[in-house]
């Protein structure tokens, strides 16, 4: 019984700790790869550039209203993508975290 202590306490800094600070640096990682991915800070920052750059005369209200409109519809697909994945990786946690208490719940009831 005295061995058992030691690895249960392991057990309990791996599971509580450890892992999920992992899963939270791989989260991170993925949410940073999906930003660049999509391309947000380029969005934003030409947003109010005409689209293609076109500064011809008469095309220039044009292509800044189009660019307006087919980069924020590529920032709010992104966006919703990203909060998708924000929210799968939060419930993956949580499930995570969750599973000990509820192996014990599912033995003994």
């Amino acid at each position: 019984m005295q061995n058992f202590l030691p690895l249960f306490l392991d057990f309990m800094v791996f599971w509580f700790i450890d892992a999920p600070k992992g899963l939270i640096d791989y989260f991170s990682s993925l949410n940073i790869a999906l930003m660049k991915y999509f391309s947000f800070r380029l969005l934003l920052t030409s947003f109010f550039k005409p689209w293609k750059n076109e500064y011809r005369e008469g095309l220039v209200g044009f292509s800044l209203v189009m660019g307006m409109i087919v980069k924020g519809m590529l920032l709010s697909f992104g966006s919703f993508v990203l909060v998708v994945f924000f929210l799968f990786e939060i419930a993956f946690i949580l499930f995570f975290v969750g599973c000990p208490f509820l192996t014990v719940a599912i033995l003994f009831l």
